[in-house]
């Protein structure tokens, strides 16, 4: 028989992906190291590579399907004279479900009630599924939206359903047999719907529906369970720049030989290195029962892509110098919004920044990365009136903002952190010498 493709795990969490674009066909001749195929991830799209040698003898999962397992036969290689003509897909392989308990001797078999008839309306329980605008035609034409069959998304009822409906009452209830018949035992509990929970909106505005990606999925989560279940606290603080403007627009000339360019986030980057550094007790990851202390700092960078946000890190940021965080983060960022990140380089970190100042956007509070403890939100540099050597004058000022997982952080140790760090940013000198 020929060699079986599964679907690889390519990050520790992984546990299904979608196949983004098959790299052969079948017939194709492959060898070792040859790519196959690209697998979207919940993080990036990654090409996956062949480890045995032989012809595509035929591809089970077609390229775009969601949701494949970890583990699921995707292609067979055939070897020499062999025909994989008649190959199926195999399901990924699945835990043995538990048996069910046995029932209680003294309880009767409950007799099988017959199939309710078919309702008209489309309803989840009691909730009657129509559009906002259904509702408002309905209940001005006076229609009951229990009798009406809906022809929306899900049996949904939308404006179309109402507008040649006629005033009535609803059907007649099913009959009393198909209802209650479990007085001889206590009512099983519902099974656990596999369908997604709807969102109402109005459809009678113009408007299309996209696909979310595994990415959008996975921010969705996680930015859900960090909101619901890590307690923030925000502490801001406002730096001047003008010293950090001088020096970076000194090392830049220094470094133009070498087609080296430093950003203003390059060195912010290095400043929270080694603020944290400085700050041990920001620099941990609560986990219930225990804290972990982090002894290096590792900085994952807030990246727009196409499909979402990614945050690939520089590692040991406190003890790199601004030229290799420079270049380290422009190929991070090229490949992160490519999808070519591989997991290691964006899995972990120890704390996390964001940078909208480039949108113009003054001041903002991010929402911390789990199991991270801290992300640092920095505004836009901009001319404030500012007291400068005990006068007022005017200096490019921007508004930074630790948002701290209050669990493992006290609000005092989370305000020292920032005190560092606008110290360490006034005067740059300190963290690069």
């Amino acid at each position: 028989m020929g060699i079986e493709i599964k679907m690889p795990a390519l990050s520790p969490t992984m546990e299904e992906g979608t196949l983004a674009k098959w790299l052969v066909k079948e017939g194709d001749t492959v060898k070792s190291g040859d790519l196959l195929a690209e697998i979207e991830t919940d993080k990036a799209t990654m090409e996956f590579e062949a480890v045995d040698e032989g012809v595509i003898g035929k591809i089970l999962v077609a390229e775009g399907t969601d949701n494949v397992k970890v583990g699921t036969v995707i292609a067979v290689i055939a070897g020499e004279g062999e025909d994989v003509s008649s190959a199926t897909a195999a399901p990924a392989p699945s835990p043995t479900p538990a048996p069910a308990p046995a029932p209680a001797a003294s309880a009767p078999a409950p007799t099988p009630a017959p199939a309710p008839a078919a309702q008209p309306a489309a309803a989840s329980g009691s909730r009657v599924k129509a559009s906002p605008l259904a509702r408002r035609i309905a209940a001005d034409k006076g229609v009951d939206l229990a009798g009406v069959t809906g022809s929306g998304p899900n049996g949904r009822i939308v404006k179309a359903d109402v507008e040649g409906a006629k005033p009535g009452v609803a059907p007649a209830a099913a009959p009393a047999a198909a209802a209650p018949a479990a007085s001889a035992a206590p009512a099983a509990a519902p099974a656990a719907s596999t369908e997604t929970k709807a969102v109402w909106f109005d459809d009678s505005i113009p408007h299309e529906e996209e696909k979310l990606s595994n990415i959008r999925k996975t921010i969705a989560r996680r930015l859900t369970e960090s909101k619901q279940t890590v307690p923030h606290i925000y502490l801001t603080v406002d730096i001047r720049l003008d010293a950090l403007l001088k020096l970076r627009s000194e090392l830049n000339k220094a470094l133009e030989a070498r087609g080296v360019k430093l950003s203003v986030n390059d060195l912010l980057i290095k400043a929270l290195g080694v603020a944290l550094a400085r700050t041990p007790k920001c620099n941990v990851t609560f986990t219930g029962d225990k804290l972990i202390k982090y002894s290096r700092a590792d900085v994952s960078v807030a990246v727009s892509t196409p499909t979402g946000l990614i945050t690939p890190i520089v590692k040991d940021a406190a003890n790199k110098s601004v030229s290799a965080i420079a270049t380290e983060m422009k190929d991070l960022a090229a490949r992160a919004r490519e999808g070519k990140l591989q997991p290691q380089e964006y899995q972990g970190g120890t704390a996390s920044l964001s940078n909208m100042g480039m949108y113009g956007i003054k001041q903002f509070e991010a929402v911390i990365n789990p199991p991270q403890g801290m992300i640092m939100a920095i505004g836009a540099g901009e001319k404030r009136p500012y007291i400068v050597d005990d006068a007022l004058g005017v200096a490019t000022v921007m508004s930074a903002t630790g948002s701290f997982d209050h669990r493992a952080i006290d609000g005092a140790d989370g305000a020292e952190m920032m005190k560092v760090f606008k110290e360490l940013v006034e005067a740059p000198m300190g963290m690069i010498a």
